[in-house]
């Protein structure tokens, strides 16, 4: 079984480049404006315009931004995400730290959250 994560997103190829650029993910496939297929380790993420094929139409009329999201573990979280401001990322709130390590939101270029996790030593 594959499980795959999408997010829709108002720019594919805005997001596509942020994804690959700053986050590492590989691109599968990107054969239209509206649709890209990206990896990073065993996660599958498929970007949709709104409105771009089946999958930007199921359900209504979907859109971006929500609190759904997946995580991406690094090991020196203060780095990290000094890299990533420092490319104007979008930061969703604070830094959180928690019995099990310490997280933070970015967003990517539409509003989509992703959590940066470094866990506990």
């Amino acid at each position: 079984m594959t499980v795959s994560v999408r997010y829709i997103t108002e720019d594919v190829d805005r997001a596509v480049d942020f994804y690959r650029d700053r986050l590492g993910f590989e691109v599968e496939m990107h054969p239209a404006p509206g649709f890209a297929s990206l990896t990073k380790g065993e996660l599958r993420l498929f970007l949709n315009a709104p409105g771009a094929g089946g999958a930007g139409t199921a359900g209504g009329t979907p859109s971006p931004g929500g609190w759904n999201r997946f995580q991406i573990e690094v090991e020196d979280l203060d780095s990290f995400v000094q890299d990533l401001r420092s490319h104007g990322v979008s930061v969703r709130g604070e830094l959180v730290e928690g019995r099990g390590g310490r997280q933070i939101l970015i967003e990517d270029p539409s509003g989509n959250p992703i959590e940066i996790f470094e866990p506990a030593n």
